[in-house]
């Protein structure tokens, strides 16, 4: 803010320092903030692996207790909740009480959530919530149109999740030196059912029948895709890998395919893994999803420009094969997504207009805070 001297403090809060996307989103936030401007704390009531990659980064880490001392005690002016957007009444009635506590001669924090997922609480405690972030564009328009709320600034915005685009440039091979015709396919996720799709594992009959030496690196596999493979006599086609945490680790895992295979049937609010996909200059085939489920996804996978959009396995095996057989337009494609990255998702961007947001709620005058 003009005038400020020294730098605010920001607490942010999540529900776990586990390995998903949303801890992981919290950690970059966190460790790229411009510090003359703004330093970082987190708080968490599950402690989790990134606890010691944000303690090494030189992030303090408070696991456990009631969140509303944290936040009186470290004087946050900011503290920004990670949340899927359902209600967390336990959480705000904490953090407002501690807001009430401080109001005798202290600035009052102001509270900022990322909403993940883009969903409504309707609850009295969400009222103390000054700005509303979603992680994509479609998010904000499936919240208004379900809810009949704009989701317009100032009190909702979009803020991509921030991918180190750096580090996937520089431990990926470039474009013009990758070989796209090279048949090894990749697929990255959680290791939980609900970041699965049936598609992920269906279009590999049918690959096999056409490309008799493909692989298919898969991190995040589940017992039923490896009971699939196994079904399927498709053992030495799949290798299954541990989960990769470090981006560094995850830029040579990319670096390693040609094409970048998603598939999640309730599919995704954002899509980090396709997002450092396309930063690694990598073509995506994705697909759609039915109804009201999450479709951000082809939101950053253009269909022709940077990736393919398939509606079933037949398209999605074509798909894959049509890229290996077409190296040109897979680089194509694959510049393309990286430049779309640079431009939008890159953590030194999207660090800074967080820092342009703290500001402009900071610069606001103050709101009433819910009683109950």
């Amino acid at each position: 803010m003009k005038g400020q001297t020294s730098p605010r403090l920001v607490l942010h809060i999540a529900p776990s320092m586990g390995c998903g996307g949303t801890e992981k989103v919290l950690q970059s936030l966190a460790c790229h903030m411009d510090a003359t401007r703004y330093t970082c704390a987190v708080w968490s009531p599950q402690d989790g692996p990134r606890s010691a990659m944000l303690r090494e980064a030189g992030v303090v880490v408070h696991i456990g207790g009631d969140p509303g001392m944290w936040a009186r005690r470290l004087k946050a002016d900011i503290v920004h909740i990670h949340r899927g957007g359902w209600p967390t009444p336990a959480l705000l009635r904490a953090l407002r009480a501690a807001c009430r506590t401080t109001q005798a001669g202290l600035t009052l924090p102001r509270f900022i959530e990322t909403n993940v997922f883009g969903r409504h609480d309707p609850s009295a405690a969400a009222r103390c919530i000054d700005r509303t972030l979603f992680v994509s564009h479609f998010c904000a328009r499936r919240y208004a149109a379900v809810h009949g709320i704009p989701a317009t600034p100032p009190r909702y915005d979009v803020l991509y999740n921030p991918v180190d685009t750096g580090v996937f440039i520089k431990g990926t091979p470039p474009p013009a030196a990758r070989d796209y015709s090279r048949p090894v396919i990749g697929r990255l996720s959680r290791p939980d059912p609900g970041k699965w799709s049936r598609l992920a594992l269906d279009f590999l009959p049918l690959l096999r029948g056409e490309l008799h030496d493909f692989r298919y690196l898969v991190v995040g596999g589940i017992p039923e895709a490896e009971s699939f493979v196994s079904d399927h006599g498709l053992g030495e086609h799949v290798r299954f890998m541990p989960p990769l945490l470090d981006d560094k680790e995850l830029a040579a895992f990319y670096g390693r395919l040609s094409v970048f295979a998603h598939a999640n049937d309730t599919g995704e609010s954002f899509g980090l893994a396709i997002a450092e996909a396309m930063s690694a200059a990598l073509p995506v085939v994705t697909h759609p999803c039915p109804e009201l489920r999450d479709n951000a996804q082809l939101e950053l996978v253009q269909h022709g420009v940077t990736g393919i959009v398939a509606g079933n396995a037949e398209e999605y095996a074509a798909a894959i094969l049509w890229l290996l057989r077409n190296p040109a337009v897979a680089r194509r494609m694959g510049e393309a997504g990286r430049q779309k990255a640079v431009e939008l998702f890159d953590i030194r961007r999207i660090a800074q207009r967080a820092a342009d947001i703290y500001d402009d709620v900071l610069a606001h005058a103050g709101r009433n805070i819910p009683e109950g």
